[in-house]
C-alpha cells in the first residue's frame, strides 16, 4: 500500500474531495458513482462546488446499503469520461484534501486510466490526507470522519448515509478545525512564500515526490501549531 503524509501550511486554494463507489477495490472492477468537492479559500468554505453522479456501467450491488444510490437512479447519469474535463478543471492548481486518500485516489486514477489518461491525480495536485493528519495529531484515538466530527463538535445530523458532496462539506469543516492553530498564517499576504524550516509531514506519495509542491512551516508556525494541540 502506498504511504501518504500530510502538511499544514499556507495554501492559496484547497479542494476537499470525496467519492462514492460500487465497492472497495477498483482492481475487482468497482467504479465511481459519485464525486463531490468543495473549495476552501483563505480558511473559508466557499460556494464553489463540484458534484456529479456517474453511471458506472455495472450494478452498485451491496454498496447501496452504504450510500443509498440505486442502479435505477444512475441509469441516465453521465459516464466518468463525460465529467472528467470539468473535474480536472475544477481541481486544477489546487491542493486536494481527502480522508483516506489512497482509497479515493485509487478509484479516480483507475477512472482516468480507463479513459486513456496516463497522469494520476497526485501528478496534478498535492494531496493532504486528513486520516494521516489525524493520526499524527492524536495517536491512539479513532480517526474516521464521524469520530473527527465528534472531536471537533461538527454537526452531522444531515449525514444519514454516505454521500460524496455532503461528506466533502463536512470534511472541509473538520480540516479547518484540525488546523485551527494555523489560522494566523492566513492573515498574511497570499503572495508571501512560506519560509523553509524543519518540515512537518509532507503530503505526497513517495514515488511521486518530485512532482508535488512541498511547502514548509517556519519555526514560529510550528510552535503555534504544537501549542494549539496541547490544549
Amino acid at each position: 500500500m502506498r504511504q501518504f503524509y500530510v502538511i499544514i501550511a499556507i495554501m492559496e486554494r484547497l479542494i476537499v474531495m470525496d467519492t462514492e463507489t460500487t465497492g472497495i477495490d477498483p482492481k475487482e472492477g468497482h467504479r465511481i458513482i459519485e464525486v463531490g468537492a468543495v473549495e476552501i479559500s483563505k480558511r473559508e468554505i466557499t460556494t464553489s462546488e463540484f458534484h456529479k453522479y456517474v453511471q458506472p456501467n455495472r450494478n452498485v450491488g451491496d454498496s447501496v446499503n452504504i450510500h443509498g444510490i440505486t442502479d435505477k437512479f444512475l441509469i441516465n447519469k453521465p459516464q466518468f469520461e463525460q465529467i472528467s474535463d470539468d473535474l480536472l478543471t475544477f481541481i486544477d492548481g489546487a491542493t486536494l484534501i481527502i480522508h483516506n486518500a489512497p482509497f479515493d485516489l485509487g478509484f479516480l486514477n483507475n477512472e482516468l486510466k480507463i479513459i486513456g489518461i496516463k497522469k494520476k491525480i497526485e501528478d496534478l495536485c498535492p494531496v493532504i490526507d486528513t486520516l494521516e493528519l489525524s493520526k499524527e495529531q492524536r495517536p491512539g484515538t479513532m480517526h474516521n470522519l464521524d469520530a473527527l466530527c465528534r472531536r471537533f463538535g461538527i454537526d452531522t445530523s444531515a449525514r444519514t448515509r454516505h454521500g460524496a458532496l455532503l461528506d466533502a462539506q463536512i470534511l472541509a469543516q473538520v480540516y479547518i478545525a484540525m488546523t485551527g492553530g494555523q489560522s494566523i498564517l492566513f492573515n498574511e499576504d497570499e503572495n508571501i512564500k512560506a519560509q523553509t524550516s524543519d518540515p512537518l509531514i509532507v503530503s505526497k506519495i513517495l514515488e511521486n515526490k518530485d512532482n508535488i509542491k512541498v511547502i514548509y512551516a517556519n519555526e514560529e508556525e510550528v510552535e503555534t501549531h504544537n501549542n494549539y494541540f496541547k490544549n
